[in-house]
């Protein structure tokens, strides 16, 4: 297994800058975000579209789904001895931002 670098704090700062809508996770190691649909179709639509980028990218989030509801925790599980954050997650944020 490769590892990937984990972003530097500067980088994990600028991240959470760029991406306001995102919050840290898990002491730093992942970042997180709800989204809210107007129903469960809504809410489907978004998860496949979100499924298509992150295969695209060999890169696949975490994420749970009730009705309307979408919670995405992004992570990069070959980053350091327990994952953290990676340039990965900063371009799988950036491409889900772009879909809302």
């Amino acid at each position: 297994m490769t590892t990937v670098p984990e972003l530097t704090d500067p980088e994990r700062t600028q991240l959470l800058c760029d991406h306001p809508e995102w919050e840290e996770a898990r002491e730093g190691k992942a970042i997180t975000r709800t989204f809210q649909f107007g129903d469960f179709s809504e809410a489907w639509g978004f998860m496949s579209r979100v499924a298509l980028l992150a295969d695209a990218q060999d890169h696949h989030p975490e994420w749970f789904n009730v009705y309307a509801k979408v919670e995405i925790t992004l992570t990069t599980h070959d980053a350091g001895a327990d994952g953290g954050l990676s340039l990965r997650d900063v371009k799988l944020a950036r491409a889900i931002d772009r879909l809302v």
